[in-house]
């Protein structure tokens, strides 16, 4: 028998790929009242090649969340040292005890062009718990949670 998620763990580093699995990740959570743990790697790499500070992924997690309505008290934000693979691997036990990781199918890796990044394929392989893969819009073609969210008043 299949049961819903009650913690949904979704990999966020700020890329746009991250963003539409969030989208996902709340639009699912809520009518599930199941709880929204938002996870981020800060691995060595990442800090000396820091894109986005973690408050500013905080203030881009609130930002998608004020596109939904009600609170938010479902959702809360973790950091946790390693690599983004291993850091969401380890979301399916304590602290986060997550039942299901979403993830974007691309993140802010080097290897742009390919249809997975490498961090989602080896979640898809190595995950002990489901793992949604929340496609990408191509160009001109956005999913329908980004075509959502750009029609939400700012």
């Amino acid at each position: 028998m299949i049961t819903p998620p009650t913690t949904i763990a979704v990999g966020f580093d700020g890329s746009s790929s991250a963003t539409t699995a969030l989208r996902w990740s709340l639009a699912l959570a809520a009518p599930l009242h199941a709880h929204v743990v938002v996870v981020n790697a800060a691995g060595l790499l990442s800090r000396l090649e820091t894109v986005h500070s973690h408050q500013d992924l905080e203030d881009a997690v609130r930002r998608v969340g004020a596109e939904f309505e009600g609170e938010l008290d479902f959702v809360r934000f973790e950091v946790d040292e390693g690599d983004a693979c291993s850091v969401l691997l380890r979301a399916a036990h304590d602290p986060i005890n997550a039942d299901l990781v979403v993830v974007g199918s691309r993140g802010h890796g080097v290897h742009e062009g390919l249809m997975l990044g490498s961090t989602s394929l080896q979640l898809a392989e190595r995950s002990s718990i489901p793992v949604v893969i929340v496609p990408s819009g191509r160009p001109g073609r956005p999913t329908e949670f980004d075509r959502t969210a750009s029609s939400s008043p700012s």
